[in-house]
């Protein structure tokens, strides 16, 4: 699967309604460790068709950022049944967002 840019509009129905778990990843283009993590956010997304895999851009998305409490970025969040189940802030290898699912 390739990732999905969530905003306000598609939230509901591609996050809160998935039926398998969903990693977002919250992101700004200015950010440099954003930078870092948006390539191992994306091979996950191609690897791994068993989740859904969401990039939302804090900039442009500020009240999605606010719901989530997204004080720093990135933020990565993982979400089950409409539910977050995990939380990391700051840049992690790859086996470190692999874990969190």
């Amino acid at each position: 699967m390739s990732v999905i840019n969530i905003n306000t509009g598609n939230f509901q129905n591609e996050v809160l309604s998935a039926e398998k778990p969903v990693l977002l990843d919250f992101w700004a283009p200015w950010c440099g460790p954003c930078r870092m993590v948006g390539p191992i956010v994306e091979e996950i997304a191609a690897e791994r068709g068993d989740i859904k895999v969401g990039k939302v851009n804090v900039d442009e998305q500020p009240e999605l950022a606010g719901q989530f409490g997204v004080m720093s970025i990135p933020t990565l969040v993982v979400m089950k049944d409409g539910k977050v189940t995990n939380q990391a802030v700051g840049a992690r290898p790859k086996a470190q967002i692999l874990a969190m699912l």
